[in-house]
């Protein structure tokens, strides 16, 4: 029994040298590859400290309501959309915001405009004030390589539930950042106001052409009028019955025009008061903040991918054998195969 034992014994140490063997083999292994992932890491880390940091700057624009019925149907489109169920027809005044941020009408003025701010010749230089457009920033090869370009900087998303639009410019100085998105949002509203066509404003137009108009006939009836009582002063007491019924009719025809006057004046007061209620207006839920903490680069995942990526394919390489033996066991070969072959895969790596 205590012979037994002491086999035992013998055995479990033999064991534990035998892992300790492989556990030190292992170790060994991994030296070349953490001592390759490191060096990448070292090189990574070098490179990225020079890469230039980005600040990003937004402003949130709440959703324009509707007026009438395309209102309510709106506030119940939103609603509706928390839960997930779309209500044609459920868009406000404002559905076509991010196409007038996105068009070239609103990039080629972004690239036109000169902005104020601090920068840096490199990451740890002086500030120095720089004063230029945001095309000279670009410096593209022409103007259609900046509108394009431009697109890299400045971003803008609208969300599918809660309607509100989202206006991001993102570059190496945060003032500059913030800068373009004011300017963005000015050149909104700007568009809104100047260029914006609605209902109200197209009654507005032709209440003032058809209010020209009329003054011009209400200007010669009274011509005519005046012209024919400086001949016919009392032609209401006149015997003649031709100019007495000309008068009557000139002096009706004066009244009709000086009413149409007053109407169409009228109409297009309303008409006025229609397309100021029709224009959209802007309302920021977060006006364009100034970014302190830097967007990108993320240098500590740059650094931890480089690792594995280096370390993990310096691995892979030193055992290409072994992974082809273990994919050939999936897939054997035939056994007519080449016995130089079979011997080369049945090595272990």
């Amino acid at each position: 029994m205590h012979i037994l034992k002491g086999e035992v014994d013998i055995k479990r140490v033999q064991l534990a040298d035998l892992d300790l063997s492989r556990l030190r083999n292992w170790f060994g292994e991994l030296k070349r590859p953490l001592a390759f992932g490191i060096g990448a890491v070292l090189l990574t880390g070098i490179i990225t400290f020079f890469m230039p940091n980005y600040y990003k700057s937004e402003a949130r624009i709440l959703p324009v309501e509707s007026k009438g019925m395309g209102g309510s149907l709106g506030n119940l489109a939103a609603a509706a959309a928390t839960f997930g169920v779309v209500v044609p027809g459920g868009e406000g005044t404002d559905n076509n915001f991010v196409d007038i941020i996105n068009s070239r009408w609103m990039r080629e003025n972004l690239l036109g405009t000169e902005f104020q701010y601090k920068s840096r010749s490199w990451r740890f230089g002086k500030e120095v004030d720089t004063r230029q457009t945001l095309y000279k920033y670009i410096h593209p090869k022409n103007i259609d390589r900046g509108v394009q370009k431009i697109s890299k900087i400045v971003h803008v998303s609208r969300d599918l539930k809660t309607k509100v639009l989202t206006i991001t410019a993102e570059t190496r100085y945060p003032e500059l950042s913030q800068q373009i998105v004011i300017r963005a949002s000015s050149l909104l509203e700007k568009f809104i106001k100047e260029k914006g066509r609605t209902r109200g404003g197209y009654k507005a137009e032709f209440a003032r052409d058809r209010l020209a108009e009329a003054r011009t006939d209400m200007a010669k009836a009274e011509t005519t009028f005046r012209d024919f009582l400086e001949n016919n002063r009392n032609y209401q007491v006149s015997q003649d019955p031709v100019v007495k019924l000309t008068g009557a009719r000139l002096e009706a025809e004066l009244r009709l025009r000086q009413q149409l006057v007053i109407t169409l004046s009228v109409n297009q007061e309303q008409a006025l008061m229609e397309e100021k209620d029709d224009i959209p207006i802007v309302s920021f839920l977060d006006p364009a903040n100034y970014p302190i903490d830097k967007s990108k680069p993320s240098r500590l995942i740059i650094v931890v991918i480089s690792f594995v990526f280096a370390a993990g394919g310096y691995l892979g390489w030193m055992k290409r054998n072994w992974i082809k033996a273990r994919l050939m066991d999936d897939c054997p070969l035939p056994a007519n195969s080449n016995p130089a072959v079979l011997e080369y895969f049945g090595e272990d790596g």
